[in-house]
């Protein structure tokens, strides 16, 4: 019966970071570049159960069985699929279609920068022409920092990245792809950081000005999720409120007589 109560607890404590997961992919549902979280279940080892010798048996072990003490999180994985282009007419505004991630240089609060990577493609220019986030971390181009002139007319940025003022070629946007996606992890809602062992390669995605990509969050399909999770966990309060009973007969009832 104890045995009960703790493989319930695990399935709540399991079905519990789902929730969260699927909470988060909700909350950043609208989320510029987002890209939705998923997790998998798993089993804990199978155990080899003994009853200890007694005079049922003779005074011996004997083996009963093999048994599963309950559920735990396997691993939280990211979907990596399109969003969908969302037309802004924004001349900053660039999404990719396909593979790839605008690199950015971020400063941190030591005043210490590196590069990270994300499907955010909402910028901005600054006073001095720099090409800049909504945190003010700089757009990378083939020289670094990606800079515009200030003074010109018109800022056209092509499907291969060129960078054109007025006609005139200024720079080209990084686009940087990775051999295997398990070597980025997430920084802050829709950034990314490369980790030891992660492999670049080119960027076959391309870029159109004026639009933004959705996360690729589905809505609807979380919702339904969540509905899921709730009526488990509600089933595991069910078990714990049975073996709870079960424990309270066998130690006030059955243990009187």
């Amino acid at each position: 019966m104890v045995r009960g109560l703790y493989t319930a607890y695990t399935g709540m404590s399991n079905e519990q970071k789902r929730l969260d997961i699927i909470s988060n992919n909700l909350a950043n549902s609208a989320t510029i570049g987002y890209k939705e979280e998923n997790v998998t279940s798993r089993s804990f080892k199978d155990f080899m159960a003994v009853k200890i010798r007694d005079g049922s048996n003779g005074y011996t072990d004997e083996v009963i069985g093999k048994f599963n003490p309950g559920v735990k999180i396997g691993e939280t994985y990211m979907d990596w699929g399109q969003g969908s282009l969302r037309e802004t007419g924004n001349t900053y505004d660039l999404a990719i279609e396909g593979d790839g991630f605008f690199a950015m240089r971020v400063t941190d609060s030591n005043g210490e920068s590196s590069i990270k990577y994300t499907r955010c493609g909402t910028f901005k220019c600054t006073s001095d022409g720099y090409i800049v986030d909504a945190d003010g971390n700089h757009l990378q181009g083939s020289g670094g920092d990606l800079q515009v002139p200030v003074d010109a007319q018109e800022i056209a940025i092509k499907n291969d990245g060129s960078v054109y003022a007025d006609g005139v070629l200024v720079d080209t946007v990084t686009l940087t792809d990775f051999e295997d996606y398990n070597y980025l992890e997430l920084y802050g809602d829709n950034m990314f950081n490369a980790v030891d062992g992660a492999t670049t390669k080119d960027a076959v995605g391309q870029i159109e000005q004026g639009y933004t990509e959705q996360s690729n969050v589905n809505v609807i399909s979380e919702m339904v999720s969540m509905i899921t999770i709730t009526r488990a966990y509600e089933a595991g309060q069910k078990m714990i409120r049975t073996q709870d009973s079960l424990l309270d007969a066998s130690v006030n009832q059955i243990g009187k007589v």
